[in-house]
C-alpha cells in the first residue's frame, strides 16, 4: 500500500469532497481556468472531441468536467445483439461472478450483496457476469446505457469515499462495497441489469437523466427510490448519469445474459460504445 493509500484511511473523506464540491462549482473566473488548464494540462484532455472545444468558455470546472462530445464522437457497436461499453476509461477488471463474489484486485473480491446493500437484490446476479470500468480525470465523465432497459429502481449506498485509482483498488479490502455508491437497477429483454456508479475521494456527486442530483447530502442511511410504473426507459447507448468528478461505474449481468467480450481484461483502455458483451 503506497503512503497516499494509507493516508486515506484517515483523513476526512466527506470534508474534503465538499471542499472540492465548492471548487468544481465556483464561477470565479481565475478559480475556475486554473483547475482547467491544470487537468488539461496534466492529464493531457481531447477537447477536439468536446461539442464545446474552448476551455474558456465553461462557466465552472464542473461544467468542464461534465462536458458532452460532439454529435458522432462515439458510436454504439454496430451489431444489434452488442452491449456496449457504458464509459469512457480502463477496465478494472472483468469476468464472472463466481458464487456471488466479484473480483477485485490481486486476490481481494467482495460479495454483489455487499455492493447492491441486499442479498435479495443481488440474487439474479449470483452466477453472472461483471465489468468494472475506471474514469480518469481526462475521460469522457458522462455514463452510458449497455442496452435498453426500463428504470426500476434505485437506491442510495452511504459509505466511504476512498480513492479508486490503481494502487488503493489492490490495496484497500472490499473498496467498491465501502465507497458511497448509487445503484441503477433496470428491466430488460434478459432480464436485470445494475449500473452501480461508484464514489470516491473528491467525487462530489452522482447525476441521472431522470432525477438531476441522485446521492444526498452524506446520508448515513440506504435510501430507495422506486420507479417502476413510471415509464423511464433509456435505450442502448442513451446518456444515463454522469459524475461529477470521475470513479468507477460496475455493470453487472445476469446469468446467461450475454458473453463478455474476450478481448476485456484489467486494465484494457476503453471508450463509450465500444462492445461490452454479445447476447447469448
Amino acid at each position: 500500500m503506497s503512503p497516499v493509500t494509507a493516508l486515506t484511511y484517515v483523513l476526512p473523506h466527506r470534508l474534503l469532497s465538499s471542499l472540492a464540491r465548492r471548487l468544481a462549482y465556483s464561477t470565479n473566473r481565475a478559480i475556475k481556468q486554473w483547475l482547467i488548464d491544470t487537468v488539461t494540462r496534466r492529464f493531457g484532455v481531447d477537447l477536439s472531441e468536446a461539442a464545446e472545444p474552448d476551455p474558456t468558455a465553461y462557466p465552472s470546472f464542473n461544467a468542464f468536467f461534465t462536458r458532452a462530445l460532439k454529435p458522432g464522437a462515439r458510436t454504439p457497436d454496430p451489431d444489434p445483439r452488442a452491449l456496449v461499453m457504458p464509459a469512457d476509461g480502463h477496465i478494472s477488471q472483468c469476468g464472472p461472478i463466481v458464487d456471488g463474489r466479484i473480483f477485485q484486485a490481486k486476490g481481494r473480491s467482495f460479495t454483489a450483496a455487499e455492493l447492491l446493500g441486499s442479498e435479495q437484490d443481488a440474487a439474479p446476479f449470483r452466477d453472472g457476469s461483471f465489468a468494472t470500468v475506471y474514469l480518469s480525470p481526462r475521460d469522457y465523465h458522462r455514463v452510458h446505457m449497455p442496452w435498453t432497459g426500463t428504470l426500476r429502481e434505485t437506491v442510495h449506498v452511504p459509505g466511504r469515499l476512498f480513492s479508486v485509482g490503481v494502487d488503493a483498488v489492490a490495496s484497500v479490502p472490499r473498496l467498491f462495497a465501502r465507497n458511497e455508491r448509487l445503484v441503477c437497477h433496470f428491466d430488460t429483454d434478459f432480464g436485470p441489469m445494475v449500473q452501480v456508479m461508484v464514489g470516491a475521494l473528491l467525487v462530489s456527486g452522482v447525476e441521472t437523466v431522470w432525477g438531476g442530483v441522485e446521492i444526498p447530502a452524506y446520508g448515513d442511511a440506504i435510501t430507495r427510490k422506486d420507479y417502476r410504473g413510471r415509464g423511464i426507459t433509456l435505450e442502448r447507448f442513451a446518456e444515463m448519469a454522469r459524475f461529477n468528478y470521475g470513479s468507477t461505474v460496475i455493470v453487472l449481468l445476469p446469468k446467461g445474459a450475454a458473453t463478455l467480450d474476450p478481448a476485456l481484461h484489467a486494465e484494457s483502455p476503453v471508450r463509450l460504445g465500444q462492445r461490452l458483451a454479445l447476447w447469448e
